[in-house]
């Protein structure tokens, strides 16, 4: 049994005894996004009508301005997926024309600009990382949505907005859209008012940024039938900026038989929509976000499948159902459910793991739940059959990007002391320390105390795990390094 269908089992005696696939698809998107506090704002009650009558094409953009998107990202491209497992045409948008221009909303400082080579890593980072999403995001719902036929939905396809610009010179941007931009309006925008009032100012380059993304959509509405854009509440500027332009600026011109020149494009210009996510935040008001300091990254050489899952599980009692509403697809009902149980034994934490093996899944699928759970009991755990189930390859793989993980070879370990290997592998600066630690209760072998320092372990006795070689050494509490005998 896989460690997350033991993990459902568990859940199950919790008292949610319902299946895995657990939502219907019978509803409408606007409606389902609204009811996980997904909308902040949308520039039009008419969205949700729209919606209901037939297949829309939505797009949200990302500006590689880092190598990986981070959780601040992913609430956004979670209601992006709403949208593409609705039946709807999502188009997540690798910003790598505006990724060198630099987006002024919620910042108080100009972006540095970014050279080529870095540009260049962070697009295909990105652009893998999208297509990984959906991908995963599809394969996450496909066991837990009722009546999804995930062989039908529209296909997902990443594009770049450099497409439509490269070709594109200063006079030709300021003669074909900069004549419908209102200075006024723009100057009014929050992102760019609260820089204006500020010390350093805005750069005009940065001024120019709303007039970048609405032209994207401008292009999306025209060539791929995009309806609404998707953004995080403080994108409201540069979204209505879109709309905006979507309104006054036409799509080519026609000449009737007396050769009158007249703009066309516009008819349907009122079908154009914006709306806003909130902004990730915990209950204390702290932002998610890599500009904040505290990224937990979708790249699992950046943020492990491990630490994404320790970082729900820590999650306040405060913010659990928010996140749950928010990062999994979980219907509201067993969401409640879960929430009830929770009040009831709060110490049990059955809400935060629940959402850490959800959302761990949805990141990085099944074996990143795998190896989230491996590395918790490892590090978490105090039975040492909870850890012996594990393979050398499951260690392997549950901290493979992980510096606690210290690989040897057999001659350097055979015949050493307990306190020789915690020297070798850096658990303590030297045998002494070794031996204070394990006089004190404070030095492990594989989760068990060991009060002799020069105890040997020996491959021969079993006292290495994993098929013989792998050895858990723990100082104090936390203080955790696993020896891999190569």
């Amino acid at each position: 049994m896989s460690m997350l269908r033991r993990f459902v089992t568990q859940r199950a005696r919790l008292g949610s005894n319902i299946p895995f696939v657990c939502r219907s698809l019978h509803t409408n998107v606007i409606d389902t996004l609204r009811e996980r506090h997904f909308v902040s704002a949308v520039t039009s009650e008419d969205i949700a009508k729209r919606v209901s009558e037939s297949s829309v094409a939505v797009y949200c953009g990302v500006d590689p301005t880092a190598s990986s998107l981070h959780l601040g990202n992913m609430v956004t491209l979670m209601g992006l997926l709403h949208f593409h497992l609705a039946g709807h045409q999502a188009i997540p948008l690798v910003g790598n024309a505006t990724g060198m221009i630099g987006d002024p909303s919620g910042r108080n400082t100009e972006r540095v600009a970014l050279g080529q080579d870095t540009l260049a890593k962070n697009i295909a980072g990105i652009e893998a990382q999208l297509e990984r999403f959906f991908v995963r995001g599809t394969t996450y719902a496909s066991k837990r949505l009722v009546g999804l036929d995930s062989a039908n939905l529209k296909e997902v396809h990443v594009l770049h907005n450099a497409d439509w610009y490269k070709d594109m010179n200063i006079l030709s941007f300021l003669g074909q859209i900069g004549r419908y931009a209102r200075v006024g309006t723009m100057i009014a925008r929050d992102s760019v008012k609260s820089r204006l009032q500020s010390e350093q100012g805005i750069s005009f380059t940065e001024f120019s940024y709303q007039l970048l993304q609405a032209y994207d959509f401008w292009y999306l509405y025209h060539h791929h039938g995009c309806r609404i854009q998707l953004g995080g509440s403080d994108q409201w500027g540069n979204i209505t900026a879109g709309t905006d332009l979507i309104h006054r600026m036409p799509f080519g011109q026609d000449k009737n038989d007396t050769g009158v020149i007249t703009p066309r494009g516009r008819d349907s210009a009122d079908d154009a929509y914006g709306l806003t996510i909130p902004l990730l935040t915990t209950a204390s008001g702290e932002k998610f976000g890599k500009s904040a300091g505290n990224a937990i990254w979708l790249d699992e050489s950046k943020t492990s499948a491990f630490d994404i899952y320790q970082f729900f599980v820590k999650t306040a009692d405060t913010d659990v159902e928010k996140f749950l509403k928010l990062f999994t697809l979980l219907p509201i009902s067993e969401i409640s459910r879960v929430m009830a149980e929770h009040q009831l034994s709060p110490e049990g934490f059955a809400a935060q793991r629940l959402l850490a093996t959800e959302v761990t899944e949805l990141i990085h699928g099944e074996s990143g739940v795998n190896k989230a759970l491996c590395a918790t009991e490892v590090l978490f755990g105090n039975q040492l059959d909870s850890i012996q189930k594990y393979s050398q390859g499951d260690f392997a793989e549950a901290f493979a990007h992980d510096q606690r993980m210290v690989s040897v070879s057999k001659n350097e370990v055979t015949g050493k002391s307990l306190g020789e290997i915690a020297v070798l592998v850096g658990s303590c600066k030297s045998k002494s320390e070794a031996t204070r630690l394990a006089r004190g209760g404070g030095l492990y072998w594989n989760n068990q105390p060991v009060d002799d320092s020069k105890w040997v372990p020996r491959v021969s006795a079993g006292d290495y795990i994993g098929q013989g070689t792998i050895g858990i050494i723990r100082t104090g509490k936390t203080n955790y390094r696993l020896l891999r005998i190569l």
